[in-house]
């Protein structure tokens, strides 16, 4: 069996390289177990399974790309498109070309997206083309709110999918409710449900690395002897959405706000090159170093940040995946958006929305967030979605 993985951005090399060390450990299985033989004839002969990754492109500056393969231990890319920049119909029209020319040279069995990036919706209508199987990882999200090009992009994809992964079961009633069905006749595998509640790989992901972090190296440490960082007392924060960095409103309210909240919590803001662009250039990054704690860092790879977010005392982000982080390590979060596609998180306590539309609001939610707990739920399976997902995609 060949698939292709198609990924192009920082959460895809985290929930890919989940799927690849599973796709891995079940070849070790098939080479370990030998084919039965009755007679001269192989009655059940092993099917390995070739993974080849296709990366988009999409994001391209080393701390955004190159580090998380080399930290995450994904193969090198067998295509690099190296295609970035542009409006959104723009890039996914220029991946959808070369995407295909991959598909056609290929020819694999089945092809893997993974979340709502273009390069989602790119190599998901490439496959759907020329009739090859999709295999959609965290199927099923929702915000509801068609502004969002995720949302499109997502809603899309699970539109053409055989096959949908879903992290949780709100995903899941989400797709029900939509009449996706148990099974469809359409899917490569007919025996099998089309909907499929596998757990977040993500969390796989967060205790394999998880379990090698501590603050005693690393960024961390390095905080601590530059600035006096010290873990469990800072603010970890991420902003990166279309959605407020292309509102000068928004964005100057996020950006007010932890400045005021970094005279009560030092705050920890590895910056997206795109938002320091927008920053720079509206001159919002002009504030006293002296009176206020903002500490403004590059963007980091995928172990400096975990480690970033295991010790933090709050996380306040605008990202679907660092949200999911947070709650992994227990720490309490503040969701910088309208709304939210891990609704279990806002419902469990761990998580709370603060639309940046009033400064004073986002500074009220942060220094609110800042001492909470949730209730002990576990929404995203039992560590275990990476090898429930290769082992399905092995039967079809």
């Amino acid at each position: 069996m060949k698939i292709i993985t198609v990924l192009g951005a920082r959460p895809q090399f985290i929930k890919a390289a989940a799927v690849s060390r599973a796709i891995s450990a079940y070849n070790q299985t098939i080479i370990n177990s030998p084919a039965s033989v009755v007679g001269d004839i192989i009655t059940n002969p092993p099917s390995n399974i070739e993974e080849l990754v296709l990366h988009t492109g999409q994001h391209f500056d080393d701390n955004m790309s190159d580090i998380f393969f080399s930290e995450l231990g994904i193969k090198k890319p067998a295509y690099n498109l190296d295609i970035h920049g542009g409006n959104h119909g723009e890039m996914t029209g220029r991946m959808l070309i070369e995407i295909e020319k991959v598909l056609l040279a290929e020819k694999p069995d089945i092809v893997i997206v993974y979340g709502d990036t273009n390069s989602t919706l790119a190599g998901a209508l490439a496959a759907a083309k020329l009739h090859v199987p999709i295999a959609h990882v965290e199927a099923g999200l929702r915000s509801f709110n068609m502004n969002m090009p995720e949302e499109i992009n997502r809603k899309l994809t699970d539109c053409i999918s055989s096959m949908l992964f879903c992290p949780t079961e709100s995903a899941v009633q989400n797709l029900i409710n939509e009449g996706f069905s148990f099974p469809s006749d359409s899917r490569p595998c007919k025996s099998k449900p089309q909907v499929l509640n596998v757990g977040d790989v993500m969390y796989d992901a967060a205790l394999y690395y998880g379990s090698q972090i501590n603050d005693k190296k690393g960024i961390l440490d390095s905080l601590k002897v530059r600035l006096g960082i010290k873990p469990g007392k800072y603010c970890l924060a991420t902003i990166h959405r279309a959605e407020n960095t292309d509102n000068q409103k928004r964005l100057s309210n996020i950006f007010e706000a932890m400045i005021e909240f970094s005279n009560e919590v030092p705050v920890i803001l590895p910056l997206h090159p795109r938002t320091r662009k927008i920053l720079e250039s509206s001159s919002s990054l002009s504030y006293d170093k002296e009176r206020h704690s903002l500490i403004i860092i590059d963007p980091v790879g995928y172990l400096d940040m975990i480690q970033l977010e295991k010790h933090a005392a709050l996380i306040a982000t605008d990202s679907g995946g660092v949200q999911k982080e947070a709650f992994f390590f227990r720490v309490p979060c503040v969701t910088l958006r309208d709304e939210t596609e891990w609704v279990e998180l806002v419902t469990s306590g761990w998580n709370r929305l603060a639309p940046p539309e009033n400064m004073k609001l986002v500074l009220l939610a942060l220094q609110e967030g800042i001492e909470s707990k949730g209730q002990e739920v576990k929404p995203y399976g039992e560590g275990n979605a990476a090898k429930k997902i290769v082992e399905y995609l092995a039967t079809c």
